[in-house]
């Protein structure tokens, strides 16, 4: 069958092979090879040659076969829930990083609890990842030794250190400091935390945990200890909401709040904009993600960033060098900063 172009159906479809690009760039078969599992020691150079040659010929690696040779070229990403826009900050991190080293990435969720995550990563790992990305997951740290001994792993939000798998987190003992520091500076004493509550058992590493630590050391060297007060919730819009109705109904409410997260943070202000409450002036309310929604002029919601898209990145540049052969633990803290908008300011009467 002839193509308007004047040559046969059997010419256009051929699929570019290995050989024909080592051919084209005038290398190995082993050096294309190198190129295409992203492995150590080969030179930009041929690197630059070879990617150009699979342009020209257009060439594509047969996943099933690169399956074959003990590499799918996958990577799974666990997240517990969704409904949180940082967890997409983060996809969009690894995903980005791992498409540059020739990796697709398959997303699942298990909002339910432990044994829903269980059946999750089991599945990612029958399938032949090559890897995974567990993003604030549930679970002892045992647990997640016990997955990281068979697949690699890189544990995204949690802290480490590890013997068997990678840690990318937030520096989140320093970011609760910088929003407590922020509304002392302002004049608030009565500062609340919001500490996630979910399904399962907090366990040390969480960032809920860390986070609520370092509230309460500031609020100590702040002086404060007298005003800790740590309101145990969801980090959702319906968990900030019901923290707001708790903070408006008592006799002597607090005059700010740390809210965990982005999340409910936004449910908090939701929550005082039905209760005819003022923010700032008020309440000051300080979220923790700086997820897109903080930054809308409507919103201005002052926010601990915690460079997600950098974390994800970092979290998938790890995963990869541990798919290559890298044994020894590595665990990364990142620094974060405050991003003050308009919903802090000083408290009334100040």
């Amino acid at each position: 069958m002839r193509t308007l172009d004047g040559g046969t159906m059997s010419e256009h479809v051929k699929r570019a092979t290995i050989s024909d690009v080592a051919q084209h760039a005038g290398v190995s078969k082993a050096a294309v090879s190198k190129v295409l599992r992203g492995a150590y020691g080969v030179s930009g150079t041929m690197k630059a040659r070879v990617e150009a040659s699979m342009a020209t010929l257009g060439y594509r690696p047969s996943a099933l076969a690169r399956g074959m040779r003990g590499s799918s070229f996958t990577l799974g990403v666990f997240v517990v829930d969704l409904h949180n826009t940082f967890m997409s900050v983060l996809i969009e991190g690894i995903r980005t990083e791992a498409e540059l080293n020739g990796y697709q990435v398959f997303i699942g969720e298990a909002s339910r609890g432990l044994a829903q995550q269980r059946q999750m990563i089991e599945a990612m790992v029958d399938r032949k990842m090559d890897g995974i990305v567990l993003i604030a997951p549930f679970g002892t740290a045992d647990d997640l030794e016990e997955i990281a001994r068979g697949t690699p792993t890189v544990v995204l939000g949690r802290h480490g250190p590890s013997h068997s798998y990678d840690t990318v987190a937030s520096d989140d003992i320093a970011g609760s400091a910088l929003i407590v520091d922020h509304l002392v500076s302002l004049g608030h004493r009565r500062i609340a935390h919001l500490m996630q509550v979910g399904r399962e058992k907090n366990e040390s590493g969480m960032p809920q945990v860390v986070r609520a630590k370092g509230y309460v050391d500031a609020m100590v060297r702040n002086g404060l200890e007298q005003e800790i007060d740590v309101l145990e919730g969801r980090w959702s819009q319906e968990g900030g909401r019901s923290a707001a109705g708790l903070m408006v109904q008592r006799k002597n409410p607090p005059t700010a709040v740390h809210a965990g997260a982005d999340m409910a943070a936004l449910g908090v202000l939701a929550g005082f904009h039905e209760a005819g409450v003022r923010v700032p002036e008020d309440f000051s309310v300080v979220g923790y993600d700086n997820v897109f929604a903080a930054s809308l002029p409507q919103v201005g919601l002052t926010s601990v960033d915690q460079s997600g898209i950098e974390m994800g990145a970092l979290a998938a540049k790890l995963l990869v060098e541990r798919i290559q052969g890298r044994q020894e633990a590595v665990s990364t803290v990142v620094a974060p900063r405050l991003v003050v908008r308009r919903t802090t300011a000083p408290p009334p009467g100040v």
